[in-house]
């Protein structure tokens, strides 16, 4: 039976591109045991709003000494302002109606939380099932513990992590191309595949020109029920790298 493997750090409500990635998996690993980073992904992310792009951050407790999975949040009220800013910002939009409430539930969930990777978990959870996607979610760490993480390299680690779970076939962001080994997978017989993010339509915006690379949200509220269609590619979406290339990505 196929199981095609997903290893990704989780992201406060990511991009559409996020999704229809972890909608092609089988199985998700959220990959929180590496050191945290200052002002990334794993906190923030933007919408569109009358002046332009605007950042939604989650303020953070931050030190590289720590796990994202560790990172703790730095303000209680964080949850209330974000989530003012959404239903001002979205007010006119289609399906605030709709979807403003479900976000507001999100949120409210989120604000009892004290972990950025759980709050993120929140709304990974929230939109999946918003979108009809259907992988199954592992923490990494219930795969590998922290002594067994850090004492495997990059590549080492998600071929463990892909072994153990018994993948036919891992699926990669295009980021790693640069220094993923694939041998290392081929050797067990786990194919690499290459994710892109091409070909996504168009969809009714507010405030200004299109653009992709926004939040979710900014696809919840706009589309409603019709966000699958937008987010979610049904043609192929990745692509096997031939074994003649493998040299050429390391």
């Amino acid at each position: 039976m196929n199981q095609r493997v997903v290893v990704i750090q989780s992201n406060y409500i990511p991009w559409k591109g996020y999704f229809d990635m972890l909608a092609q998996a089988d199985t998700v690993v959220l990959f929180d045991a590496v050191q945290s980073t200052k002002n990334d992904w794993r906190n923030r992310n933007q919408i569109k709003t009358p002046s332009g792009k605007r950042w939604l951050t989650i303020p953070v407790k931050h030190s590289t000494t720590i796990r994202v999975r560790e990172v703790a949040v730095a303000r209680s009220d964080w949850h209330e302002k974000h989530y003012r800013s959404l239903s001002q910002v979205y007010a006119r939009a289609p399906h605030a109606a709709q979807v403003l409430p479900q976000l507001h539930e999100w949120y409210s969930e989120a604000g009892e939380l004290s972990r950025l990777s759980a709050i993120n978990r929140v709304f990974l959870r929230g939109v999946c099932e918003f979108l009809e996607i259907k992988a199954r979610f592992l923490e990494v760490e219930s795969i590998l513990d922290d002594e067994q993480h850090d004492r495997l390299d990059p590549t080492s680690r998600l071929v463990e992590i892909c072994e153990r779970l018994g993948a036919t076939s891992y699926l990669s962001g295009p980021a790693a191309r640069g220094y993923l080994d694939t041998s290392a997978f081929e050797r067990l017989s786990i194919a690499v595949e290459w994710f892109d993010y091409v070909g996504y339509p168009t969809y009714p915006q507010l405030h200004g020109e299109f653009d992709h690379s926004v939040s979710i949200v900014d696809l919840l509220l706009m589309t409603g029920p019709d966000a699958r269609h937008y987010a979610i590619r049904h043609g192929p979406t990745a692509h096997e790298l031939p074994s003649q290339d493998c040299a050429a990505t390391r």
